[in-house]
């Protein structure tokens, strides 16, 4: 039985109550910027990190990477790499030179400064699902394209979520908008519903264009004020194995060229796209993102970038991907150790396999998010609401998700350690005893109601207490809070010139027939 089983017919439960709280649908954690105190785990020895980085120079050097971005191959010959056909092979001295100039931490800043996200040290920031290209909730009962409302809706959750820190890319893809058209008005929606850190897909120079001039407009900023520093990020994807196209290389290119961030993300899956050794798996990954990361560096030294690692393995039965796995796990652990020795910020992903909000759902993306922690990420993308392998966007495990999330900022403050006198507590265990208890004592009087975690979606009662408050199953208490803060959702500010300049601007670009389609 999942926990999206049987609708009882009691209402209730602890989200029934919520718009009762007045204000905020749900008491959430304050907005902040989480710094893992931890530190990594370090599966690889110090001779298995060299072995790594070896194995993915030995790529760069003996093997090559495919650049189909005819603009990229001949920045590579101009840098003295060797160009045969569309096949790069590249020195490691120059690629450790390239990669040495990259920063290990730097700022993006959204329309809202208040919402900067530091990138890099020990800093973890989380986002929503992004590009799945359906979706799935308790009401609609089954799995269906993407379309903008949901999209929007999904975008709510974004920006409502303090535990949620940048909005990614479309959080399900809206179908029933032209795809000519569709980044003006998802990312309109997404810069006007939320005032956090936002991502351009590299898909094609029009699309990048188009969302950098958006970002610009959203933030009042001149042309010189927006290329100063980092205010938005693209993110893509190797075509693994040892390829990267032509749309992706040339959106990263155009976005570095005018100070914007680019993470760089390879998608291995051992047994398919990369060796069936996870060694193996990571080194082809980190020799796929090396060689673009340095020539971003090339063309613009000190630019920012981050690594990423989407590296897991597929179920060698059906041949599809699976996430949350042990060796995905390991995976991004490993990675981990190398962005450390290259001096580079990290980005994992939350990702699972399952196909509906239930348990399977939630031990996976657990396992993913705790391998980000443990090693070391600094970005996390896909935190919340992602099903399916990414192929469907769910608000119940968005929702879910993110009492996850706040568990884990929970987990990383520091007070939890306090050793102090006050936390030591010897004061009050002598007052107590043997013979007594500590509720009704003054030491924990004065600390109760912050002593502890309290959940938004976990439901702590007993099995006789939950069932008399109508026995209602968590992925369902995850749907009404979703549905309750919809309902409630207030926009972020926006002033209205900057409004009617973004808006104007979208009108202005639909009417030029947005960017080109093979349809």
């Amino acid at each position: 039985m999942s926990d999206t089983g049987p609708k009882r017919r009691r209402g209730g439960g602890r989200a029934g109550n919520a718009a009762r709280r007045g204000g905020n649908v749900i008491d959430q954690m304050p907005w902040r910027i989480p710094v893992n105190i931890d530190a990594p785990t370090e599966p690889l020895t110090p001779e298995g990190v060299e072995a790594v980085h070896d194995g993915a120079m030995r790529i760069l050097e003996e093997i090559g990477i495919v650049f189909l971005n005819e603009e990229s191959l001949a920045l590579f010959k101009e840098a003295g790499c060797k160009v045969e056909g569309e096949t790069v092979k590249m020195g490691r001295d120059w690629v450790m030179e390239m990669i040495a100039q990259a920063p290990a931490e730097f700022t993006i800043t959204p329309r809202n400064p208040a919402r900067a996200l530091p990138i890099g040290g020990k800093h973890i920031l989380f986002g929503n699902v992004s590009s799945p290209p359906n979706y799935y909730d308790l009401e609609i009962g089954k799995k269906v394209p993407g379309n903008r409302k949901q999209c929007a809706d999904l975008l709510r959750l974004t920006q409502y979520f303090n535990c949620i820190h940048f909005a990614g890319g479309y959080p399900v893809e809206p179908v029933d908008i032209h795809a000519s058209i569709r980044h003006l008005d998802v990312v309109h929606d997404k810069l006007t519903l939320t005032d956090k850190v936002a991502h351009a897909y590299s898909l094609g120079q029009e699309r990048v264009e188009d969302v950098m001039e958006m970002v610009r407009i959203s933030g009042g900023w001149t042309h010189e004020e927006f290329e100063a520093s980092p205010k938005m990020y693209t993110n893509i994807n190797s075509t693994s194995p040892l390829k990267h196209d032509v749309p992706m290389i040339d959106g990263c290119l155009r976005m570095i060229r005018r100070g914007q961030a680019v993470f760089v993300t390879p998608f291995t899956l051992a047994g398919a796209m990369a060796p069936v050794t996870m060694a193996g798996a990571v080194a082809q990954s980190i020799a796929e993102a090396l060689a673009a990361i340095a020539l971003f560096q090339y063309v613009r030294p000190g630019s920012a970038c981050v690594i990423g690692t989407f590296t897991s393995n597929v179920d060698m039965k059906s041949g599809a991907p699976a996430f949350g796995t042990p060796e995905y796990m390991r995976a991004t652990q490993m990675t981990g150790q190398m962005a450390r020795c290259y001096g580079l910020p990290m980005r994992a992903s939350g990702s699972c396999a399952a196909n509906v909000p239930d348990g399977q759902a939630m031990w996976e993306t657990s396992n993913a998010m705790w391998s980000a922690v443990q090693s070391g990420t600094n970005v996390v993308y896909h935190a919340a609401g992602w099903l399916e392998g990414g192929l469907i966007a769910s608000p119940e495990k968005f929702v879910m998700d993110c009492e996850v999330l706040q568990m884990i900022q929970r987990y990383m403050e520091p007070q939890i350690c306090d050793t102090s006198a006050d936390g030591i507590a010897l004061d009050a265990i002598r007052e107590v005893g043997s013979d007594g208890h500590f509720f009704g004592i003054e030491h924990t009087q004065e600390r109760y109601e912050t002593a502890f975690y309290q959940p938004f979606v976990s439901d702590w009662r007993n099995f006789e207490g939950w069932d008399l408050a109508g026995g209602v199953w968590t992925a369902e208490r995850a749907h009404g809070i979703f549905k309750e803060i919809i309902a409630n959702f207030e926009e972020p500010p926006m002033d209205a010139g900057i409004k009617e300049e973004l808006a104007a601007f979208v009108e202005k670009r639909k009417r030029e027939g947005g960017a080109p389609t093979d349809f």
